[in-house]
């Protein structure tokens, strides 16, 4: 993913795959679920999250960004995708090409710090995208 694709909130190509799958187009009821569902899951993740950080806990904030991850592609929610990769990449130790850091567990905790709290500020981001989409 490009840095210009990467600042991007929503990939329209996925999210209007998801629109698709509505039954009704003004209603949107299936989509409409499916954020609303992310929003409130979120919600717990970015608490573990939180709580993996202060205890030091690199293993878990890879599996949790892993988690996020998955959850922000199905709805195209790039920003949130991308900072969760680097959140992932570090808590497995490794970068983006899947090579072994050679950082300690001060520094890739400090390089963690700094990616939870740009994942809270792309996070709000995109729910409140969602919610001005579907006037939630």
């Amino acid at each position: 993913m490009s840095a210009t694709e990467a600042n991007v909130v929503v990939d329209r190509s996925v999210f209007d795959g998801l629109l698709d799958m509505d039954d009704d187009p003004v209603e949107r009821e299936f989509s409409k679920d499916i954020a609303v569902q992310y929003c409130q899951q979120t919600k717990g993740t970015l608490v573990d999250i939180q709580l993996a950080l202060r205890s030091n806990d690199i293993e878990s904030l890879g599996r949790l960004g892993h988690f996020q991850k998955g959850s922000s592609s199905a709805l195209g929610l790039r920003k949130v995708q991308s900072t969760c990769e680097l959140i992932q990449n570090l808590g497995r130790r490794v970068d983006q090409d899947g090579n072994a850091l050679l950082l300690s567990d001060a520094e890739i905790l400090a390089h963690l710090d700094r990616l939870v709290a740009e994942l809270f500020a792309v996070n709000r981001e995109a729910e409140n995208w969602l919610k001005e989409f579907f006037k939630m």
